[in-house]
């Protein structure tokens, strides 16, 4: 009966296996969570299991907060000298300005939110540690100026490890100017608006930061003066739970709102249509 039986012969796949690259994955550093980096991309890099919100760069915050095509940046030649002759400064600054562009620390710029023409300001963590020099003291004092002269308002987005030791008592000066600046913004009514991500620490929530007309936060965003260790050394006590996140400072009143990254768009241009009292104007120059 060998006719019933039917020879089976091995047959060659020609269906291609599909291997994704490591670095296509994402793992969220809290929950553990993992998935593709485009999804995470698409959620602002915001888990979608834990709402654990990582690091954006100071570019992804431009996009963010600007219309499309409306981002115009200012002062882009000012850039950090070495006057103290402090020890292998100029070498780190070639590689911070090759790693992080030649803006330092900061990006200053005009633009539009909703049609809304403001000046931002956004801190770049990805250069020195988004440290304060003066450099970025002097873009906080110019936009702070340039606002108060053309009546438009100024967001800053802060990110920083605090002053930059390498420029001693100069980084520590711009606590000083850029506060003068702002408050030259207040006498003419103009509206002034931080927003604090991970971390916001030293000279720069020392004094900008921490000075705005409303003052927003990321949440879980590190947000503080000196390290936990330090104060913990200098009070002799344990430090409560939460101590110097977004959620426990809002609850001790030091800021106004903790606001999770998918709405900090459409949070930040209800404020200042509501601190300018008018709607968006599409029509009006931003110069």
């Amino acid at each position: 009966m060998a006719w019933f039986k039917k020879e089976r012969k091995p047959r060659a796949s020609h269906r291609e296996r599909l291997e994704i690259p490591a670095d296509a994955w994402e793992k969220c550093e809290q929950c553990g969570h993992v998935d593709l980096r485009e999804k995470f991309e698409k959620a602002l890099s915001v888990c979608p299991e834990c709402g654990r919100h990582k690091r954006f760069s100071a570019e992804e915050y431009v996009e963010l907060l600007t219309d499309a095509d409306s981002w115009r940046e200012l002062w882009p030649g000012l850039k950090s000298v070495d006057p103290l002759n402090f020890e292998h400064y100029p070498e780190r600054l070639q590689r911070a300005w090759k790693k992080a562009g030649d803006s330092d620390a900061m990006y200053a710029g005009t633009g539009r939110l909703e049609g809304l023409p403001y000046h931002l300001g956004v801190m770049n963590f990805a250069f020195m540690g988004g440290s304060m020099g003066s450099v970025v003291g002097e873009k906080v004092a110019r936009l702070a100026r340039r606002s108060a002269e053309k009546k438009l308002p100024l967001v800053i987005v802060c990110a920083s490890g605090g002053a930059r030791m390498q420029e001693g008592t100069l980084s520590l000066m711009q606590m000083a100017k850029a506060s003068a600046a702002i408050a030259g913004m207040y006498r003419e009514g103009v509206p002034f608006i931080t927003v604090l991500t991970d971390p916001t620490t030293g000279g720069v929530s020392a004094s900008f930061a921490m000075q705005g007309d409303v003052i927003l936060a990321e949440p879980g965003a590190l947000i503080g003066f000196a390290g936990q260790r330090v104060i913990k050394q200098t009070i002799g006590q344990d430090l409560p739970e939460g101590f110097q996140t977004a959620e426990f400072l809002l609850e001790h009143g030091q800021i106004d709102e903790v606001v999770p990254r998918p709405s900090l768009r459409e949070t930040t241009a209800r404020l200042l249509r509501h601190m300018q009292r008018h709607r968006a104007q599409p029509d009006a120059e931003v110069t």
